[in-house]
């Protein structure tokens, strides 16, 4: 039998062990709470989480959909991204999927000679961190665009409220005639 036919039968029992190798990454109270719950509208990341460790196992299985396994390293990237990780933290889950392999197949396939198979499955799993690091950082990009983005609408609101500012268009659009200065640049 083949090591992805050894994975697939074993499918359920390791994507639920590296989706809580995933959680651990968590601070200790996070990890309470999204293992503690189940439900998906109670615990949306925790869910998250889940549903998108069990669509990459599935492709790595698969190894035929690259846009498939881009959505679910993004829906699980987009997670880490917003949170306070360093990008090496953010993309740790990866690499917890191998420590979880090696943890449960290195020892017997190294004594049946079949080490191979699960250093080519690996390579895998290294493709697939590099994909991540892609996706993370592009993720990263919106994030440090939406917080400048917003940063300029909070300064802007600030300096209108303190009347520091006047909206031009709003003051043209009320029928006010422009001043003499204006009057001489037309």
């Amino acid at each position: 039998m083949s090591f992805e036919n050894t994975l697939a039968e074993r499918k359920q029992e390791l994507v639920e062990a590296w989706a809580d190798m995933i959680l651990g990454s968590y601070p200790k109270e996070t990890q309470k709470v999204w293992r503690k719950q189940h439900d998906r509208f109670q615990n949306p990341v925790g869910a998250a989480i889940h549903e998108a460790a069990q669509m990459l196992f599935d492709h790595l299985l698969e190894w035929k959909n690259a846009e498939g396994m881009a959505e679910a390293l993004d829906k699980l990237i987009r997670i880490r991204a917003v949170q306070n990780f360093t990008p090496s933290q953010a993309l740790s889950f990866i690499f917890l999927l191998k420590k979880l392999l090696r943890d449960e197949f290195f020892k017997t396939m190294e004594q049946e000679g079949t080490l191979g198979e699960l250093l080519r499955f690996e390579a895998k799993v290294d493709n697939l961190s590099m994909m991540a690091f892609d996706i993370y950082s592009k993720n990263r990009e919106v994030v440090y665009r939406l917080r400048v983005e917003e940063v300029k609408r909070a300064q802007h609101n600030l300096l209108k409220r303190a009347k520091m500012i006047v909206d031009v268009t709003a003051d043209k659009a009320g029928g006010i005639e422009a001043g003499p200065a204006e009057s001489r640049k037309a």
